[in-house]
């Protein structure tokens, strides 16, 4: 009685799924023919000692296999020819392989350029420890209770209505961004945006402009799209349109001008203006990220480059990664009037939806105040760390190196001379945990020397251990 053909101590998993896979098994390499008679449930049950409805179960996955034949008061049959060894078989003729957007895809330009992995002091990263978690989960699951209707199933995938009215009144109050609601696409991410923005509004071998330094995901994301990626030099008053006179025309320029990216500059209402104009003439569109713009330590925010444009050349994106976390995938973008309808198709295809109950949390923690008063308690401890950063290391490195508190943000940047390599150094402190990139990782053009180093998780011990790894490593340079 199917001896040997069952070794259950060699099996893992439920019971009947290894009953199952020996039967199949012995099925399938020939040791049981078609045609043969399996005990009755009974009996093989008794003979492996197991229970009766055990067996049933695994005679009933035979059965849906079409494997076995089952009739009351019949013993199972075994039907089916399922046997592998087949010598017509041939072996694949290539192992599956990427195709030639698959393998720009899969290029990891940030690895290529000294960005390594997350820890200590990372540019960019929120303190999750500072997330409203009880207030969130409270909404969440408040939300969470209630239908949706057509939006729970597949409407509004550009974005739940309720949200993006919310986002409408909550940008203009805030940025002086001008939109209705309908011109308002939720997505997961800035990233997401960007690369929409790449797919539907330029086309392999365009030319897209980024800041440098500048940040490292529109780059990605415009490599990824296959477009040709160019650099506009940014100083102390920002990204610089001059600079990138008497090139060629770009497709898309992609800004960070209320909060530059890395270094926390802000774009000066010339430089904007002139920027609108160029975008105009060349018939570019501008991608405005409005990056970290609710940080702001020092003078009032300025006006959004989409809230001061008469036209249709801008496209504004906005996250709740800082405010909130970057983990709970919600961001969103602001597109002109003419591209509503065709963006939001693309956004519908490439499945870019995001979770419905977190965008209808998200309505409830805009319109109650919420998160406005998250943002003031955040903000203010991330000043203070801040400070506390640029101080500490002002203190024990001194002259070596330039820092400077920024305007807001939750990263700042330390310049060394020139001639120090940079990548190396960032290296050198990442063996010891520290997630600070190097400066010229970030450049497109000419690169400048430096480290990108964030504060949302400094305190007074992590501070005084980075200035003295960056003392020592500074000193082996």
């Amino acid at each position: 009685m199917l001896e040997g053909l069952i070794a259950l101590d060699a099996e893992t998993g439920p019971l009947p799924e290894r009953i199952y896979r020996a039967l199949a098994g012995a099925v399938r390499t020939g040791r049981i023919k078609p045609g043969a008679m399996l005990p009755s449930s009974r009996r093989l049950a008794a003979h492996l000692v197991v229970s009766r409805n055990s067996v049933n179960a695994a005679y009933e996955l035979l059965r849906a296999d079409g494997i076995i034949r089952v009739r009351r008061g019949a013993a199972p049959v075994v039907v089916a020819d399922v046997r592998l060894e087949r010598p017509e078989i041939a072996p694949a003729i290539r192992t599956p392989g990427l195709s030639t957007r698959g393998e720009v895809m899969a290029v990891n330009l940030r690895s290529a350029s000294g960005l390594r992995h997350a820890g200590r002091l990372e540019p960019g990263a929120p303190d999750e420890a500072l997330f409203p978690a009880d207030l969130w989960a409270r909404t969440l699951r408040r939300v969470a209770r209630r239908r949706y209707g057509a939006a729970a199933i597949y409407g509004e995938v550009e974005g739940l209505a309720a949200l993006k009215t919310a986002l409408s009144g909550y940008l203009e109050r805030l940025r002086g961004v001008k939109a209705s609601p309908h011109q308002i696409l939720v997505v997961p991410s800035t990233q997401s945006a960007l690369s929409l923005v790449a797919h539907c509004l330029a086309d392999p071998g365009d030319r897209a402009l980024v800041e440098s330094p500048g940040y490292f995901g529109a780059r990605t994301a415009f490599h990824g799209a296959g477009l040709s990626v160019g650099a506009m030099a940014v100083d102390g008053e920002g990204a610089d349109p001059a600079s990138i006179a008497g090139e060629p025309a770009p497709r898309l320029i992609y800004v960070t001008p209320s909060h530059h990216y890395p270094t926390g500059a802000r774009m000066t209402l010339q430089r904007r203006l002139d920027l609108l104009d160029y975008a105009r003439r060349s018939g570019a569109v501008i991608i405005e990220d409005d990056y970290d713009s609710e940080f702001l330590w020092q003078g009032r925010a300025i006006a959004a480059l989409q809230g001061i444009s008469q036209g249709s050349e801008v496209i504004y994106t906005g996250t709740t990664a800082k405010s909130l976390l970057p983990g709970l995938r919600l961001a969103y973008m602001v597109v002109p009037e003419a591209l509503v309808a065709p963006m939001a198709q693309a956004h519908r295809t490439l499945g870019l939806r995001a979770n419905i109950h977190a965008q209808a949390a998200l309505v409830e923690v805009i319109e109650s105040g919420a998160l406005a008063t998250q943002l003031r308690r955040i903000a203010q401890i991330y000043e203070e760390r801040g400070r506390l950063l640029v101080e500490g290391l002002r203190a024990r490195i001194g002259p070596a190196i330039a820092v400077a508190m920024p305007m807001g943000g939750l990263q700042t940047v330390v310049r060394v001379s020139q001639a120090v390599d940079d990548v190396a150094l960032a290296a050198a402190l990442a063996g010891d945990g520290y997630e600070t990139p190097s400066l010229s990782s970030y450049c497109a053009g000419r690169p400048e020397r430096g480290l990108v180093v964030g504060f949302a998780d400094a305190d007074a011990r992590r501070v005084a251990r980075f200035a003295d790894r960056l003392d020592a490593a500074l000193r082996l340079t």
